[in-house]
């Protein structure tokens, strides 16, 4: 039975434009204790890969973890698939704010130690004693009140791009270095603030409340569904929109706009700039923020060097890559020194 891709990526995108339907870009989490987290991750595969669902998804004894794509004619017979798994059964499901027919183009559903990499002990502290869910109307609220103090949970390229107004954004590169770092900052305010967190979809504030709440802080409010819901919500409410610029995305569109404001600059020239691309070359896959008009100069790359290489032909770029990490292990997100202009 075909538990992997048969298809590149490159020949499932060709398959895609042919096709010519509507894809949906949704994401969702759950925390819950899984027994046998192999054989759900065989369970997943086998019934999505039939209706075509694309993705990344992290299952462990802890829960799941998921960034999908499915055809828009194929999402009632996935979502009646998820209720049939008691503990997905109405969980809530994000939907993208922009779509992209491409945002996903293989199929990855992967068993890991945790869905999100925290660094965490749980067995120090209750996980499900999380902190206060609310709604995008009285996260409104809390953002007013001068007793608030607001954390973005995401890691420096993402808040670089957007964020909510008056937020601290920790200058960090992985979720398990912010939380000790946002302990020791807030510790004078365990009892009298308002401890407010966001996330993309949610899923790193439900640790880090529960987290927090351990640690002693008293007043701990978490966005329910993320900046993604905040979003529909502010839309379909009429509320007052407080958050300025980009929402990174992990997937191949990288960012979907929530504001017209444009917080960051290109890297590479410091001109106002919240467009995230890779490096075109394949052993570098620099993760940064480019224009269009650095990326016609550099030929789409981060460096004079990178620009070389990626003019060689493929097969000497292929020997020059042997025996070498994978790319994906070796870069660092935004910090390379040949990057004039970075956060």
């Amino acid at each position: 039975m075909q538990l992997y891709n048969k298809l590149s990526a490159k020949e499932r995108a060709e398959l895609i434009e042919k096709a010519g339907k509507d894809r949906m870009t949704i994401s969702f989490y759950k925390y819950a204790h899984i027994g046998n987290p192999e054989i759900l991750r065989n369970h997943l595969f086998i019934n999505w890969d039939s209706i075509e669902v694309l993705g990344r998804i992290y299952v462990s004894y802890e829960g799941i973890n998921a960034q999908l794509s499915v055809p828009a004619e194929n999402f009632n017979t996935f979502k009646e698939h998820l209720d049939t798994i008691s503990f997905l059964e109405n969980v809530r499901l994000n939907v993208a704010i922009e779509q992209d027919n491409k945002s996903f183009l293989k199929l990855k559903v992967k068993v890991r130690d945790k869905i999100v990499a925290d660094g965490l002990n749980d067995e120090n502290f209750d996980v499900t004693d999380k902190g206060t869910h609310v709604a995008a109307a009285k996260f409104n609220e809390l953002l007013d009140d001068e007793n608030t103090i607001l954390v973005d949970m995401r890691n420096h390229y993402e808040s670089e791009i957007g964020h909510f107004q008056g937020a601290i954004t920790p200058d960090v590169d992985t979720f398990r270095e912010s939380l000790p770092i946002i302990e020791d900052d807030l510790k004078e305010h365990k009892e009298d603030k308002n401890l407010v967190m966001y996330c993309t979809g949610g899923i790193r504030c439900e640790k880090a409340s529960a987290y927090f709440k351990h640690k002693g802080f008293q007043k701990v409010y978490q966005l329910e569904g993320g900046i993604i819901n905040y979003a529909r919500q502010v839309e379909s409410q009429n509320l007052e929109n407080k958050f300025i610029g980009k929402n990174f995305v992990f997937d191949h569109r990288r960012g979907e706009r929530i504001s017209d404001d444009i917080i960051a600059n290109c890297h590479q020239c410091g001109n106002p700039c919240d467009t995230h691309v890779n490096c075109a070359n394949e052993a570098c896959h620099l993760l940064f923020i480019q224009c269009e008009s650095c990326a016609e100069n550099m030929n789409e790359c981060c460096s004079a060097d990178c620009k070389e290489i990626h003019s060689l032909p493929k097969e000497v770029q292929k020997e020059l890559r042997k025996g070498k990490e994978v790319s994906n292990k070796i870069f660092k997100k935004g910090r390379s020194e040949v990057l004039k202009y970075k956060k």
